[in-house]
């Protein structure tokens, strides 16, 4: 299984819908073992990110309001990708491809006030 990475929306009654993935967007956001090898290892953790390693243990909802400060630890995990990598024992380019993904799916979510979901 691999995971995922969607958009939402709530509707007035709190409840949240998925939104489809539009044509030529990728969704994929890491295998499933990423959950604890990559997004919530060491490597990540160290750098002081928060949002992704919640993967560790449950799916990952940031919601609309949180959704710049969700930008902001990607753009560290890019800057440090390298490092990442190495830590992980990953390429660095399928992590990158992958953070592409996620960062596409904020920006979506970002532009309409909608959240993320990874899962």
């Amino acid at each position: 299984m691999t995971l995922a990475v969607d958009v939402f929306l709530r509707d007035p009654d709190g409840k949240w819908n998925v939104l489809d993935v539009p044509e030529g967007c990728d969704d994929s956001a890491g295998f499933e073992n990423w959950r604890e090898t990559v997004w919530g290892s060491q490597a990540v953790r160290s750098l002081g990110a928060t949002y992704l390693p919640v993967l560790a243990s449950s799916d990952l909802y940031v919601e609309a309001s949180d959704v710049p400060g969700f930008l902001d630890e990607l753009a560290l995990l890019r800057a440090h990708l390298d490092a990442v990598a190495a830590g992980t024992g990953e390429p660095s380019d399928l992590v990158g491809s992958r953070l592409d993904n996620i960062e596409a799916a904020a920006l979506r979510a970002r532009e309409i006030g909608g959240g993320v979901l990874i899962w």
